[in-house]
């Protein structure tokens, strides 16, 4: 192996993409073997790939009813994959190091670093161990709160409503949609405390981590700023886009499904249940009304919310909250003919701005493609009119968006439609990171400038 191939292998982009691939091949060997199905028979390969990408990539799609096809043993090796892929693999091995008083490499912090959404390499122990920490110490929580619910509402014993409220705690605060219900959360939709508990984690674990250690430090009680602290236009960016994203969720989904797939509840669950479903693709998958009865114009809505997702540095996947703010300012201010984006009295450069339209690109392209071919490989269902066009676009966005929300056509598909769904999951999991590293850390120098010509557009 040349210097070149082996500079390439060792790059962060690489070492990301690897440290993705590789537990999923691992839990595709471990949710294929007979201990792990409840029948006690081999689950077949492209079952357990799906399977095991989606945890990995903390997505929620599934190809079979997970609580009745997997056995304990292999409900834990999904539960495994999505903590590892919702915290970062690279998170809990650096962990690890550190906890064994081992030395880490420039590289591999820096590396580290960006993938939790900092930039100063010094500061990622310190990031690193109020990461993990706050993701145990939630999880830990939500399980407790969820346990309670399912013992002293829904008649589980104490044994069963442990490992429910573990496994469902585990998967919201990933932003998996992982349920051990037959029918995702619809069976305890009336159950306010539970819902909203499942839409805090969520929200917390799609905030990022970088945006949570700052507010653990941020004083926002006292008066002096100096004392208070000052929350960093990131953060401000994230909450802001967030709030609004929810918020317009929320109201959307009330107006269309309040007499459609809401009708049955009160007014109480109605606004719960829609406050919920404006929170799940953000991009968790959990779903409390079967989205193959909403309205199209819902399934638009979500599919926006599910191509945005959850901001940089989260277990959230999509092009992210900031790289949707950043397009919309640089739009805004190229409309008002100025040559430099500003947000809240703050220019943001211009790197930022390419690595946004980056981004965006790149989940344009990934999801055309993705959808194009699927058009090809389920030409036939769609002749027969076993689903839709749609449909198809939907569980597209919901791949790459790593979300997990489906209209219910997956166990439908042909082989090659599912090993699409599979690329998709695995580049909405790998694909922003790697195209912000690509374009972030490399600083080719043009050495010859040729002349510049105009081009028509528009």
């Amino acid at each position: 192996m040349d210097a070149k191939t082996q500079e390439k292998t060792k790059s962060p982009h690489w070492f990301i993409t690897k440290a993705v691939a590789v537990p999923i091949l691992l839990g595709t060997v471990l949710l294929m073997v007979p201990l792990a199905s409840r029948s006690g028979q081999w689950t077949d390969p492209l079952t357990a790939l799906f399977m095991a990408t989606s945890a990995m990539c903390v997505t929620g799609h599934t190809v079979i009813d997970l609580g009745s096809h997997f056995s304990v043993f292999g409900q834990l090796v999904l539960l495994g994959l999505v903590q590892l892929g919702g915290l970062g693999f690279m998170t809990l091995a650096t962990a690890c190091l550190v906890l064994l008083g081992r030395r880490l490499s420039i590289q591999s912090e820096l590396t580290l670093t960006a993938s939790l959404g900092g930039e100063e390499a010094n500061q990622f122990r310190r990031l690193l161990y109020r990461t993990v920490g706050f993701t145990f110490a939630a999880e830990g929580v939500g399980a407790l709160i969820l346990m309670s619910r399912l013992i002293l509402e829904h008649g589980f014993t104490a044994g069963r409503a442990l490992y429910y409220g573990i496994f469902h705690a585990v998967n919201a605060f990933c932003n998996a949609g992982f349920s051990l219900f037959p029918d995702n959360l619809i069976a305890v939709r009336d159950d306010k405390i539970f819902i909203l508990t499942m839409g805090v984690l969520i929200i917390m674990g799609g905030l990022g981590f970088l945006v949570i250690n700052e507010f653990s430090v941020f004083k926002f009680w006292r008066e002096n700023r100096l004392t208070r602290g000052h929350l960093s236009l990131h953060a401000r960016i994230v909450v802001l886009a967030t709030v609004a994203l929810i918020m317009a969720g929320w109201l959307g989904f009330a107006l269309l499904e309040w007499n459609k797939t809401l009708a049955p509840l009160c007014v109480a669950d109605k606004l719960n249940c829609a406050l919920f479903q404006s929170i799940t693709p953000r991009t968790a998958g959990f779903n409390v009304v079967d989205m193959a009865q909403t309205h199209a114009a819902t399934r638009f809505v979500t599919m926006l919310l599910m191509f945005i997702g959850g901001s940089p540095g989260s277990a959230a996947g999509g092009i992210k909250t900031t790289t949707a703010v950043v397009l919309l300012y640089t739009l805004l201010a190229i409309v008002r003919g100025k040559r430099e984006t500003i947000f809240k009295s703050r220019t943001i450069s211009v790197r930022v701005v390419e690595e946004a339209l980056s981004v965006f690109l790149l989940g344009i392209v990934v999801v055309g493609g993705i959808y194009g071919l699927l058009l090809v490989s389920e030409e036939s269902a769609l002749v027969a009119a076993q689903f839709t066009s749609e449909a198809l676009l939907f569980e597209t966005i919901s791949a790459f968006g790593t979300v997990g929300l489906s209209t219910g056509i997956l166990p439908g598909l042909t082989v090659m439609g599912k090993l699409l769904i599979i690329i998709g999951m695995f580049i909405g999991r790998v694909g922003p990171l790697t195209m912000v590293l690509v374009v972030g850390l490399k600083d080719t120098r043009q050495l010859i400038r040729f002349p510049e010509e105009g081009v028509n557009i528009g």
